[in-house]
């Protein structure tokens, strides 16, 4: 009995030896827990290096752009003229051309009225009024104006006769008035004006953008000359 009572040792006995296995895993448990470890801090350290790496290429170009923009400062201020501030040559001439412009301008505003339609004529005045009439869009007056001349001989007698001599020189003043050629717009009239020795045409541009009213006045030996030209908005009414 003694002897079958050392064979089966108690379970606290059993706890108290040490298993050598057990102790061999744990230690690799902590081998590789350590290993672990130094591996992780290994990739961490080479996380930050990369990093900085990266960091440096990145402002690498910043500066490099930089440089380059202070190169260029330094060759346009190198290449300009010394004495002189930078862009002042373009400005002056800038100043010139307007300068010039404008004493063009006043020059080029008073020889305007003499392209006008009325004055193809030198000398004299022109004078524009308003008109109370309807029709008209203002009064011009030319104290420049003068008989077109007549092949007409004695006693003046006014004729309205298309073709005749006085009808023919009647046209003849309304385009010295008007400006417009005589193949270059329609009679629409040409009445008495008054008077025996007066009369009035009226007219447009064969394109119709222009309308006239023209009032003439019969020199002896002379023929007929404007004294009035009405330029009319329309010419419903007008004649």
């Amino acid at each position: 009995m003694a002897n079958e009572e050392k064979r089966y040792p108690s379970r606290l006995n059993k706890k108290n030896r040490s298993n050598p296995v057990m102790d061999k895993n744990r230690s690799n448990s902590v081998l590789n827990m350590m290993i672990g470890l130094v591996f992780t801090l290994i990739l961490i350290t080479g996380a930050f290096i990369f990093l900085d790496k990266e960091e440096g290429s990145i402002e690498q170009p910043e500066s490099v752009k930089i440089a380059s923009e202070a190169e260029l400062e330094e060759g346009s201020t190198a290449n300009e003229p010394e004495g002189e501030p930078a862009g002042s040559g373009t400005e002056a001439d800038s100043e010139e051309e307007v300068e010039k412009e404008t004493e063009e301008t006043p020059a080029d505003k008073e020889a305007e009225p003499e392209e006008t339609k009325e004055g193809k004529v030198t000398g004299g005045t022109i004078t524009k009024e308003d008109s109370n009439d309807p029709v008209v869009e203002e009064t011009i007056i030319n104290t420049s104006w003068e008989p077109v001349g007549t092949k007409q001989k004695g006693e003046h007698v006014s004729v309205y006769e298309k073709g005749s001599a006085d009808w023919n020189e009647k046209i003849k003043a309304i385009s010295y008035a008007t400006g417009l050629a005589a193949d270059d717009m329609y009679i629409m009239m040409i009445k008495n004006g008054g008077g025996p020795q007066k009369s009035i045409g009226v007219v447009q541009s064969k394109d119709q953008s222009k309308k006239y009213r023209v009032h003439m006045e019969w020199v002896d030996g002379k023929g007929w000359s404007p004294v009035k030209l009405d330029v009319l908005k329309t010419l419903k009414g007008a004649y």
